[in-house]
C-alpha cells in the first residue's frame, strides 16, 4: 500500500503532463472556487441581509484583507516548493525536517500577520479613503477576521505539504467541510444574530480555524515522509532559511500586487458610494477567475520542484508551457462566461440597479483582460520551482507595484474615469510579464542546472 502511495507521489517526474497537470489541477481548481464561493459569501450575505453599510464595510476591506492573507499564501507557496525538491530527490528525512521546521515557521508568521493586520488597519483604511460611513464595520470586520490568520498559516502549510506530493484531494475535502460551515454561520450571525460585518468575520474565523485542525490531524495519520510527530518537532535553521527564501518573496510579490491595489481603491474611494460597492461587487469576479487560474500555478511550481528535484530537465519547459497554456485558457473562458452572465452574476450581491450598473464598468474591462495575467503569474511560478524568487520579485515591484501608482496619480488624473483607471490592470500585466519571461528564459539558459540538489543546497 505504501509503494502505491509513493508511486503517485513520482507521478509529477514521468507520464504525460498534460494530462497528469490537469488531474493534479482540478481538485485544485475546486478548492480554490470553493474557497473564493465561500468568501463570496460574506459579502452577498452582508449585501442582502445586512445593514445599510455592511456591504460597503465588508467591500471596502477585500483589498487590506488581501494584502496580509497573500503574505500568509506565499509562505505556503515556499513550502510547497521546498518539500516537492526533497520528494523529487527521494529525500524522505529531508522532506520530513522540512515539514516539521515548516509548521513551526507557519506558527510564527501566522502571529505576526495577526498582529501587523489588526495594528495597521485603521491609518491604513483612513489612508485609502474609505467612506466614514464605512470605517467603523471595516475596521471591526478586520479585528475579528485576523484573529484566524495563524489558522490560515497553518493550513496553507499543509496545503503546500500534501499539494507538492501529489495529493490536491485531501485539502480539498477539508476545505469545503469549512466552507459550508462559514456559510451556515454567516447566515445564523446576520439572520438571526444581527451582526452583521462582525457576524460575518467571526464565521470565517471559525472557518479558518477548521481548516487548520483538520490538515492536522491529517498531517499526524499520514503515512508519508512528512508525516507530523512531537518527537520531530525541532526547529533547523537552515531548512527555515530555505523556506523563508523561497517564502517570503512569493508573500511579497502577492501582497506587493495588494499594496498597489491599495492606492486603486484610494482611486476607487474618490468616487460616490455607488461606484465603491459596484466596484466592490465586481471583484469578486477577479478572485473566482484568478483563483481558478492559480491552480496551474501550484501546479507549476509543484511539477518543476519535483522534476528538478529528480535531474527531469527536458521536462522542465514542458511542465512551464502546459501550466501557461491552461492557465490562459481557464482565464480566457472563465472571463468571457463572467462578462455573458454579468448582470445576474453582481445581483448575487446587491439588488440595487445603479450598483450592478457601477460594477458591469468593471467587468468590462476586466472579463477581457484576465488570460493576460497568466503570462505574468505562470512565469513567476516556473522560477519559484527553480529557486529563482529574488529578481521575479523585483520586477514585480517595479512592473505591478510602482507603474500601479504611477498610473494612478498619472495617468488616472487625465481623464478621471473608472474606465481608465481599470485599464491599469491589463497594461500592468502586459508589462511585467514581458520582463519575467526575459528573466526565466536567461535564467534557464545560462544559470539553471537541473541536477538533484545536495543536503546543504536545500537545508
Amino acid at each position: 500500500m505504501h509503494r502505491t502511495r509513493a508511486k503517485r507521489a513520482l507521478t509529477m517526474t514521468q507520464g504525460s503532463l498534460i494530462k497528469n497537470i490537469f488531474i493534479f489541477s482540478l481538485p485544485l481548481m475546486l478548492s480554490n472556487i470553493l474557497q473564493v464561493l465561500f468568501n463570496m459569501s460574506d459579502v452577498a450575505v452582508v449585501g442582502k441581509f445586512g445593514s445599510e453599510n455592511a456591504l460597503g464595510s465588508v467591500g471596502s476591506t477585500t483589498t487590506y484583507v488581501a494584502l496580509f492573507t497573500g503574505l500568509l499564501i506565499g509562505l505556503g507557496t515556499g513550502v510547497n516548493a521546498v518539500i516537492a525538491q526533497r520528494l523529487g530527490a527521494g529525500d524522505d528525512e529531508g522532506a520530513s525536517r522540512v515539514s516539521h521546521t515548516a509548521l513551526i515557521i507557519s506558527v510564527i508568521f501566522g502571529l505576526v500577520v495577526s498582529a501587523l493586520a489588526m495594528g495597521l488597519a485603521r491609518p491604513v483604511l483612513t489612508l485609502m479613503g474609505t467612506k466614514p460611513q464605512f470605517l467603523d464595520g471595516a475596521l471591526t470586520y478586520v479585528y475579528i477576521y485576523f484573529t484566524g490568520a495563524t489558522g490560515t498559516a497553518i493550513y496553507n502549510y499543509g496545503n503546500g505539504v500534501f499539494s507538492a506530493d501529489g495529493d490536491t484531494r485531501k485539502p480539498l475535502i477539508f476545505l469545503s467541510i469549512a466552507g459550508v460551515t462559514n456559510i451556515l454561520l454567516n447566515l445564523f450571525f446576520v439572520i438571526v444574530c444581527n451582526m452583521s460585518a462582525s457576524g460575518v468575520a467571526l464565521a470565517s474565523t471559525i472557518s479558518q480555524w477548521l481548516s487548520c485542525v483538520l490538515i492536522i490531524v491529517a498531517l499526524i495519520r499520514t503515512r508519508r515522509p512528512y508525516r507530523l510527530r512531537i518527537s520531530c518537532l525541532k526547529f533547523d535553521k537552515r531548512i527555515a532559511r530555505r523556506v523563508l527564501i523561497t517564502g517570503i518573496p512569493a508573500g511579497i510579490q502577492n501582497a506587493i500586487f495588494q499594496a498597489a491595489n491599495l492606492f486603486i481603491q484610494a482611486g476607487i474611494n474618490s468616487f460616490d458610494g455607488t461606484v465603491v460597492e459596484g466596484n466592490s461587487a465586481a471583484v469578486n469576479a477577479d478572485t473566482l477567475v484568478f483563483e481558478l487560474m492559480a491552480a496551474y500555478y501550484t501546479a507549476c511550481t509543484s511539477f518543476i520542484g519535483q522534476n528538478y528535484g529528480a535531474g527531469r530537465r527536458e521536462r522542465i519547459l514542458k511542465c512551464y508551457y502546459v501550466s501557461l497554456a491552461y492557465s490562459f485558457a481557464f482565464g480566457l473562458i472563465f472571463g468571457l462566461a463572467i462578462f455573458a452572465c454579468g448582470e445576474i452574476f453582481l445581483s448575487i450581491f446587491t439588488g440595487s440597479e445603479a450598483v450592478i450598473a457601477a460594477g458591469k464598468d468593471r467587468l468590462a474591462i476586466m472579463c477581457f483582460s484576465y488570460a493576460l495575467s497568466a503570462f505574468m503569474d505562470c512565469t513567476i511560478a516556473a522560477a519559484r520551482g527553480l529557486n529563482k524568487t529574488i529578481v521575479p520579485t523585483i520586477i514585480v515591484i517595479l512592473g505591478s507595484c510602482v507603474f500601479r501608482i504611477f498610473w494612478v496619480y498619472v495617468i488616472f488624473p487625465i481623464s478621471g474615469t473608472t474606465t481608465l483607471l481599470y485599464l491599469l490592470y491589463p497594461v500592468s500585466w502586459v508589462i511585467t510579464a514581458a520582463a519575467e519571461i526575459v528573466y526565466f528564459i536567461f535564467a534557464y539558459r545560462k544559470g539553471v542546472r537541473i541536477i538533484a540538489p545536495t543536503e546543504s543546497s536545500v537545508a
